[in-house]
């Protein structure tokens, strides 16, 4: 029997190589659907494409590592596999931050060509370590099993840690352009360092490529390193969840706008409490002014904090209200103590953490108002938008208490005539509030969803909506249900909301 072939990588090596490019793929997965929110938003359809597209690199990465590992030494690709990793993860930040401008929007081949900047080449080329390694290691065909099997767990546990990890500390801890940065820059090391251990073991190794080609690509590496640190970004913070910036209102001196991956998402008036800029935050004034009588003090349960416009009005038209806030960003809130002027204390306390568990922690029946407005982007996450997220609501109302929900949507208005056929099926009393060309279908718009247990004053809410500066419908009864129409109530097993908004 001949003796086994001497393995061309120590065991430790090989494993550690294959963890760490499989941990680098999914870095560079997570922080690509951050690099693209800005442009093209958060939704189901970017994460799917961003998923998508690092598994067709995987895919095409590993079918080409096994031709190659075939056709020549696999030692002399491994070093050149990980600098070009370098090198085109180095220009995902050009690449996207430059193109994001031109590709900015939702529309689907914006999105997936976004998507393969972010993510295609450096996964592509990472993905080719693993049958690289592989093929070196299988000296002894009697352990083929064991050999593949050991590398493959090990880079299935590089992929979980670095999900884990990014999710958890990198992406708190630092911007994305330095997760990315330092990422490029941790591939360049193993890759000098993997070749100059591989040329000392054996120094017949030739490495690939000429002198002039091996220069232009260490300047091409050096450059994007260059061109992703000054590329413009869209942020001023990037928080755990958002791409958030404030820019001040030329026409308003204590004017500031909150805008959020992209979209305008609140305005506020530091010097003017008073002031609601936005349409649909007045009509939630609106709704706000009818509760009780003579600015009595009420007790309010926002879901979702982003500029905190509605809860300050409450707080400076109703002294003495006791408010809750649950807002999922913490980054958000300190940048709302920052630049936006909220102050915190025991009438307006904020609970950070999900919206749905945070509303699961609320007594029964402890308050007057509930405002809805959560956004993922321009869509109510799937699991704010149920039929037992309603009931839940309903739970924490006062009997004569009012749920006001804000809701984004478009042509053909697939999603708001389902949400009003979830609210309608948990509360007895709902009406509608939007302008007259979005109840007919001829443009997208925000809607403002008001339900009830107890009947609600339509004549005084339409008193109030008679203020606002642009005409609006209140829409209710028999005129509701005809706009309804045949819409499936979402429930927690059935909840499309990214694939109705799309239309």
């Amino acid at each position: 029997m001949e003796p086994a072939a001497p393995r061309a990588l120590p065991s430790g090596l090989a494993t550690a190589l294959v963890f760490f490019a499989s941990g680098a793929v999914l870095v560079l997965e997570i922080v690509a659907l951050r690099l693209v929110g800005p442009y093209v938003g958060v939704t189901l359809q970017v994460s799917s494409s961003v998923i998508g597209i690092s598994l067709a690199a995987i895919a095409y990465g590993t079918w080409l590592g096994g031709r190659l590992a075939d056709r020549y030494d696999p030692r002399i690709l491994l070093a050149p596999a990980l600098l070009l990793g370098a090198i085109t993860t180095a220009l995902t930040l050009p690449l996207v931050r430059w193109g994001g401008e031109i590709l900015r929007g939702g529309a689907a081949p914006a999105v997936l060509l976004l998507a393969a900047m972010a993510v295609f080449l450096p996964a592509f080329l990472l993905a080719a370590i693993t049958p690289l390694t592989v093929k070196l290691q299988l000296g002894d065909l009697r352990r083929t099993g064991e050999v593949v099997g050991r590398l493959s767990s090990f880079g299935t546990l590089g992929a979980i840690t670095a999900t884990l990890g990014t999710g958890f500390i990198f992406v708190a801890a630092m911007p994305s352009s330095w997760i990315i940065l330092t990422l490029a820059g941790l591939l360049a090391v193993a890759g000098f360092g993997l070749g100059w251990w591989l040329r000392r073991r054996d120094p017949a190794l030739a490495v690939p490529g000429r002198p002039r080609t091996r220069a232009v690509l260490v300047t091409v590496g050096l450059v994007g390193s260059g061109l992703g640190a000054s590329a413009p970004t869209p942020c001023d913070v990037e928080t755990a969840y958002h791409c958030a910036r404030v820019d001040a209102d030329p026409r308003v001196p204590g004017g500031r706008t909150l805008i959020l991956n992209s979209a305008r998402h609140s305005y506020v008036d530091l010097d003017d409490p008073t002031h609601l800029e936005f349409a649909y935050v007045q009509w939630l004034g609106a709704l706000v002014d009818i509760q009780k009588t003579g600015g009595a003090p009420i007790d309010a349960l926002h879901l979702g904090g982003g500029g905190f416009t509605v809860p300050k009005y409450v707080a400076h038209t109703r002294p003495g209200s006791k408010q809750v806030v649950l807002e999922l960003d913490g980054g958000l809130v300190d940048l709302d103590r920052r630049e936006l002027g909220l102050t915190t204390g025991p009438d307006l306390r904020v609970r950070v953490g999900d919206a749905r568990v945070g509303l699961a922690a609320q007594p029964t029946g402890a308050y007057d108002l509930v405002v809805g407005d959560a956004f993922g982007h321009l869509v109510v996450p799937w699991h704010l938008a149920t039929r037992e997220m309603a009931a839940d609501i309903a739970r924490v109302l006062r009997p004569g208490g009012m749920y006001a929900q804000n809701v984004i949507d478009y042509p053909p208005d697939r999603f708001i005539r389902a949400e009003l056929a979830t609210v309608a099926a948990v509360f007895p009393h709902v009406a509608l509030i939007a302008p007259k060309d979005a109840l007919d279908g001829k443009i997208g718009a925000n809607f403002v969803i008001v339900a009830s247990p107890s009947p609600l004053p339509l004549e005084e809410i339409r008193s109030h909506l008679d203020l606002v500066d642009e005409p609006v419908e209140l829409v209710s009864g028999a005129a509701l249900d005809t706009f309804v129409g045949g819409a499936r109530v979402l429930t927690d097993d059935y909840a499309p909301v990214d694939q109705l908004l799309a239309g």
